[in-house]
């Protein structure tokens, strides 16, 4: 890592960025842990103990975990407690201590983390417990054939009173710890017929009989009864377990995420995910803009190992770690990595060195980037009405379902806009902030909604509709007549001489008043007529433009750069003059937020070299783009500009209202620093 500076250079430059922000307290104050809503990096261990484990704790030492700490400096540590597996990796005497314990490591970390004022957290498998279940079937998830799950208990059971809770609380208790990170909760809530959810089903509707597939009309009725059952069970061991360890820490991985994009009910302290090991940027690309609107304190993590051909859970690099980490960074929130630990315990000596070269990187951006917020730009729906109507699933990364969404977000991204992505609950209050508002490929809104987004648009907002589920929504606003149903077609999409292939459904649209902003073609001859791909319309003092075919969808499959053209010269039509334009390449995501003291942050993130799902996986380099030319709206001329981490290399100008910057070379991740 030769681009990066040696560690008397990173010192001097947190001091620096301390300084320029603000003190960032006394050494007593950073002798006591931080709450988990200041906490900016983390590190979290876990081993899933099991039955054929024979040396816990074995190698688990003051030493090494005091080396550990000492070079990284996390705000907070997880070490596992209880995996998926269902034993303990600490002697309880309430739940199954795993039978190899030698040593518990669990107050050797929590000695070490006192010591160090490093706040200790667990990992702890919730709903997933197969050893519960071996003890106790009748507290089993019952599938649709009556079969007895062996790996999820039922939220409707006495497993959460009878286990969990005394479980938790024994733990929490008897180790003083700061708080708990509940694992295998909503993502692995599942339909469930045992006789309690089916008694509770009948005490609710009446019905002595539970759907069993999406032909039954109750279908969504009954997937939403689990939804509320599970947010029940939730609040209720949350609330117990504040109730008997005040003060402690909560969160239940991935509620109110992506996952379950809903309002939060439930009295958790925080919000936190691990997103998927491979694929990392992109998946942490949506998570984290979703998160960032929540209004709770969050953070995401990163697995430190991926999977790919012939590498068995291979450890990842220090620069493709900091890439992940900067994804999450440009969003405000905290960032953590996993590794497991030896089954011994012990902290391998390249796991502490890379854990503290990221933990260099993040510090020293942590003044322009923990708990910024965003500058409204474009706002990017989410529709948690058209997500939970569509998939079958309770609460889970929603796999197909999410493409459409995925696919607009990395078009807007390329196309250097600042995104926020919200569900309906969180953009319905907050319309009017957006200039433009995007739809990717919902098919359902409530009436309310929808009324809202008309109005939105009757007063000078602007929406773009990126498929053909989304045009049929507004139909009678779009300025022409559609007919029939979308047909499967050979289509040619067609920006100036350049047509890529877009085979899929379309419907066939005539403009009326509306005016046709992108033709589709039957062959890559663009000069022959072809039907109307696209369209904007007049609503009120704003615009509607619509596109006839899933082409969201299409660009998350195939990123082809016509289509990214297609989708921004619509978007460029109707938000013609953003706050900020980047000349520079499509591998550059940007944000603009405010920080904590109210300064402008252009934040700058260099995705080439991404890992490839089905050819590679880690990555060593990210190699540096630049000059980059960067125009930033700003009515006054700005006190100071400075190019974060670097100091002020960065060369900059301002003239009516327009602050010009040009950006040497851009890394991994930078933002530009605007003090007002």
């Amino acid at each position: 890592m030769s681009h990066f500076s040696n560690k008397i250079v990173w010192i001097c430059f947190i001091a620096g960025v301390g300084l320029w922000f603000g003190s960032a307290g006394s050494s007593d104050e950073a002798k006591q842990p931080l709450p988990r809503r200041d906490c900016f990096f983390g590190l979290h261990f876990d081993l899933h103990p099991n039955e054929f484990d024979t040396e816990l704790g074995k190698e688990t030492s003051e030493e090494n975990l005091g080396q550990l700490l000492d070079r990284v400096k996390p705000d907070f540590v997880q070490y596992d407690c209880k995996g998926h597996r269902g034993y303990a990796g600490y002697p309880t005497k309430i739940g199954s201590p795993a039978p190899g314990i030698v040593n518990d490591a669990l107050a050797i970390w929590r000695k070490v983390t006192r010591e160090h004022g490093v706040g200790l957290f667990i990992h702890f498998s919730g709903v997933w417990d197969n050893r519960a279940l071996e003890l106790h079937p009748d507290w089993a998830r019952v599938d649709a054939q009556g079969k007895l799950s062996d790996q999820k208990t039922s939220t409707f059971g006495p497993y959460v009173d009878e286990l969990l809770i005394p479980q938790l609380s024994e733990a929490v208790g008897n180790y003083q710890l700061d708080g708990v990170w509940v694992d295998g909760e909503c993502w692995a809530v599942e339909l469930d017929y045992s006789p309690a959810a089916l008694e509770a089903w009948k005490a609710e509707t009446g019905l002595a009989e539970a759907p069993k597939d999406k032909s039954d009309p109750r279908w969504l009725d009954w997937k939403n009864f689990h939804r509320r059952q599970y947010e029940k069970y939730l609040t209720h061991w949350v609330d117990e377990l504040h109730q008997r360890n005040p003060g402690v820490q909560i969160t239940s991985n991935w509620m109110y995420t992506t996952f379950a994009p809903i309002p939060v009910q439930a009295p958790l302290d925080y919000l936190s995910g691990d997103y998927s090991p491979g694929q990392s940027v992109d998946t942490a690309r949506l998570e984290a803009r979703y998160l960032a609107s929540t209004g709770m304190p969050w953070d995401l993590m990163a697995w430190g190992f991926d999977k790919g051909q012939d590498l068995n859970w291979s450890w990842k690099t220090p620069v493709h770690l900091m890439q992940e980490s900067a994804v999450v960074l440009m969003q405000g929130g905290g960032f953590q990595i996993y590794y497991q630990p030896t089954r011994s315990g012990y902290i391998p000596e390249p796991i502490i060195e890379t854990t503290g070269a990221v933990a260099d990187f993040c510090r020293a951006r942590q003044a322009v980037s923990h708990k910024s917020v965003s500058v409204p730009q474009v706002a990017l729906l989410l529709s948690s009405e058209s997500l939970m109507d569509r998939s079958d699933q309770i609460y889970a990364h929603w796999g197909n379902e999410m493409k459409g969404l995925e696919g607009a977000l990395h078009a807007l991204l390329e196309l250097h806009y600042s995104v926020d992505v919200l569900a309906e609950h969180q953009l319905q209050p907050r319309l009017k902030e957006f200039p433009l508002v995007v739809l990717p490929d919902t098919h359902k809104l409530t009436d309310e909604f929808k009324s809202a987004l008309l109005d939105y648009v009757k007063q000078g907002g602007n929406l773009l509709l990126l498929s053909d589920v989304s045009a049929r929504l507004f139909e009678p606003q779009l300025g022409g007549t559609i007919e029939g149903e979308p047909a499967q077609t050979h289509a040619e999409l067609g920006v100036g001489a350049w047509p890529v292939n877009a085979d899929g459904k379309w419907l066939k649209v005539t403009p009326q008043t509306a005016k046709p902003a992108g033709y589709r073609f039957t062959t890559r001859d663009t000069r022959k007529s072809g039907e109307v791909a696209a369209t904007i319309t007049e609503h009120g003092q704003g615009k509607i433009g619509a596109v006839y075919g899933p082409l969201a969808m299409m660009f998350y499959n195939g990123h082809h750069p016509v289509m990214r053209e297609f989708i921004g010269n619509l978007a460029k039509e109707l938000f013609p003059n953003p706050a900020v334009t980047l000349d520079g390449p499509s591998c550059i995501d940007l944000a603009l937020r405010k920080t904590r003291d109210g300064h402008l942050a252009l934040h700058l993130m260099n995705r080439a070299n991404v890992p490839n799902a089905n050819r590679f996986h880690v990555i060593d380099l990210v190699p540096a783009v630049g000059p980059l030319e960067v125009k930033m709206q700003v009515e006054k001329k700005p006190k100071k500009v400075s190019w974060i981490p670097d100091g002020e290399r960065v060369k900059w100008t301002w003239k009516e209202g327009i602050l010009s910057a040009t950006i040497p070379a851009l890394h991994i991740h930078g933002a530009l620093a605007v003090e007002m």
